[in-house]
């Protein structure tokens, strides 16, 4: 396929990489890695995010503050990265042609190309192994990746981390990565606001199923008294899998106009769970969102209606 991509390269004068909404550390750290590729290519390269808080977190990535809110080549490339279907990307793209750059086991293959591996721990893993042959991965690209590995794998302790991630995190290291730096950036820079949105969210901890399935909640309200926004709540869903006898997490997180649910498991497949309320992810880390048809207790027992139905717990 990497004949094909550089086809496509040859063939447009500009590229448009796309992130997925709600933006995190793999989806933006594999567009601005790719973008640092691009651009060191001479091509006319521009990075978008459609309309989402960029986690700021991360402004010490290379070319962060270039990342736009909106697609302004007309007739680009676009490249798409860590999103499983189109529709996570928030634009109108019916009418281009796109590479899929994802590791998501529920990707719809919705690209011209798709360059998808649910294989590999973080897309920017599968961007790295793609391209490393054929493209020079300098510091700054290294740097993107490596960001986008290490958040995604939350410190390398998921299931999906073996031999072939840490080798990957082994070469992009060797590259100059500061790795210093980048622990300082993704450990010490948390908000206030963070802390009192865990410390209300952590307050309302529910368990179902004998202590196996447990529930945390972020209310509208919660955001409001506490002053945080949807970036705060990275890594609350991890107090709750870190749990001694939980088999399951469920986050639930109230927007204005809809519900986001993330669900994590240390065992048990929830990526068919995701899909069939609409959503989709990796096979131990999922999520949708639907919009505000019902309220979060009336969610909760949805799902957990679905968890039995499944026989979830039973594989456990």
């Amino acid at each position: 396929m990497i004949k094909e991509f550089k086809a496509l390269l040859k063939e447009y004068d500009s590229v448009s990489i796309v992130t997925h909404k709600n933006p995190d550390a793999d989806t933006l750290g594999t567009a601005l890695g790719i973008y640092e590729i691009l651009k060191n290519e001479k091509k006319e390269v521009e990075v978008c995010n459609w309309g989402g808080i960029l986690p700021n977190y991360l402004d010490f990535l290379p070319h962060f503050a270039k990342i736009k809110r909106q697609i302004d080549f007309d007739k680009s490339l676009i490249i798409s990265c860590d999103s499983g279907s189109i529709d996570l990307l928030g634009f109108d793209l019916s009418s281009r042609v796109i590479v899929n750059i994802d590791h998501h086991k529920s990707n719809t293959n919705y690209g011209t190309l798709n360059i998808v591996n649910d294989k590999c721990a973080s897309a920017s893993q599968v961007a790295y192994e793609f391209l490393k042959n054929e493209f020079t991965i300098n510091r700054n690209t290294a740097t993107c990746f490596y960001v986008a590995m290490v958040t995604d794998t939350q410190n390398f302790t998921t299931l999906n981390v073996g031999n072939d991630v840490l080798k990957v995190a082994s070469e992009l290291l060797s590259k100059g990565v500061d790795i210093a730096d980048v622990n300082r950036n993704l450990t010490q820079r948390k908000s206030l606001s963070s802390l009192r949105i865990l410390s209300e969210t952590l307050d309302t901890l529910e368990f179902y199923e004998e202590a196996k399935v447990a529930s945390l909640v972020t209310t509208q309200e919660s955001f409001k008294r506490t002053g945080a926004t949807a970036v705060d709540t990275v890594g609350i869903i991890d107090y709750c899998i870190a749990l001694a006898t939980v088999k399951i997490a469920i986050f639930i997180m109230e927007l204005e106009q809809s519900l986001k649910v993330s669900m994590r498991s240390n065992s048990a497949d929830v990526s068919e769970l995701a899909v069939y309320f609409g959503g989709g992810g990796h096979r131990l880390a999922s999520g949708f969102s639907i919009d505000k048809k019902m309220d979060t207790q009336e969610l909760l027992n949805s799902i957990n209606k679905e968890i039995k139905k499944r026989g979830l717990l039973n594989e456990l």
